[in-house]
């Protein structure tokens, strides 16, 4: 399938995204001299910036691709909530209800900003339990919009809302209704999972679950990281983004094909793993084969990461991407694994 007809196949589809919903906050300024008071930079500040994070950043990944985002998270009435809840509005995001509660601390991430490179980072967030999607009321909300899913996607980042019990309700769930279930993980938090259609961690990511240091270096050991996370949690299909050296697709514990990816200047990478992974699904509950769903995922990163901040992209920046670099396209480039 070509990457045009298969943008124009996911209009419509409708993915359930399910994790951690947070707020990112950008303080842009400038900083030409250092504090009286402290060894530091005094930031002048010119203007302040909000945008979706995490779990909310796939779901207007989802949205702006094409997609019907459904998202379920939990955030709090607070005024970070209250922004998230404007932006999600305004891009066509529905949301599950029955989750907030007054109680949770909706998350915030402040990035200070100066000429266009991040100076620090300043997190607002309540204890885990605040955001565990749990209880017979948040499930049997949920459960209403998986009836209605054409794909689930589950986005921990590590903040609550994912847990074992969470992950084998899903998968469950939707195993009887024909709908694949994707994790985006995040293996500090040693969860047991098995079951999933399709797993998709970072580089980091992937060594640690496959019980390796995750600052190894040199090159990437693909075929025992495959073996050792297929022996642990069978996925259907992992994919795992390697940066600057594509990404790597493995099925059944073996590596098949590494797409690279196209030199160019990055601004930031921030939301670029949210992008790939919400492409890659939307593409494949669209009919795609694994390849050309990470062909289009291998593109839309490439868009994103050339913005700064956390950002999404549209198809007709994909196509307009895709032209300026047909190869990307095609799977000649492509290395396949023999065995």
């Amino acid at each position: 399938m070509k990457i045009e007809k298969l943008l124009e196949n996911v209009r419509g589809r409708r993915v359930l995204v399910i994790g951690d919903v947070m707020l990112d906050h950008y303080v842009w300024g400038d900083a030409s001299r250092i504090s009286p008071e402290a060894p530091v930079p005094v930031v002048d500040v010119t203007e302040d910036s909000y945008a979706a994070g995490g779990a909310a950043n796939v779901a207007l990944n989802l949205a702006s691709l094409g997609g019907v985002p459904v998202l379920a998270g939990r955030t709090g009435a607070d005024e970070s909530g209250e922004r998230l809840s404007a932006i999600l509005r305004d891009s066509g995001v529905e949301r599950v209800s029955g989750l907030d509660t007054e109680s949770c601390r909706t998350i915030c991430k402040t990035r200070v900003m100066v000429r266009n490179q991040q100076l620090c980072r300043i997190d607002r967030e309540g204890d885990s339990r605040e955001y565990l999607l749990q209880g017979e009321r948040s499930l049997g909300s949920i459960e209403e919009a998986l009836n209605r899913a054409d794909a689930v996607l589950l986005s921990d980042y590590g903040k609550g809302a994912i847990s074992e019990a969470l992950i084998g309700w899903i998968v469950r769930k939707a195993e009887g209704k024909g709908v694949p279930v994707s994790l985006d993980p995040k293996p500090r938090r040693r969860l047991r999972f098995n079951g999933l259609d399709l797993l998709t961690p970072n580089r980091a990511e992937a060594l640690e679950l496959a019980g390796l240091s995750p600052h190894l270096r040199g090159k990437f050991p693909a075929e025992e990281v495959c073996a050792r996370i297929w022996e642990n949690h069978r996925p259907g299909n992992l994919v795992i983004t390697l940066g600057a050296d594509g990404i790597l697709l493995c099925r059944e514990g073996r590596p098949e094909r590494l797409i690279p990816t196209y030199a160019r200047q990055v601004f930031d990478v921030s939301g670029a793993g949210d992008t790939v992974i919400a492409s890659l699904l939307l593409a494949l509950s669209a009919g795609a084969d694994l390849p050309t769903a990470a062909r289009l995922a291998n593109l839309a990163a490439g868009v994103v990461v050339g913005k700064v901040g956390t950002a999404t992209v549209s198809a007709e920046e994909i196509l307009k991407y895709l032209s300026l670099h047909p190869d990307l396209a095609d799977p000649s480039r492509e290395t396949v694994y023999s065995g």
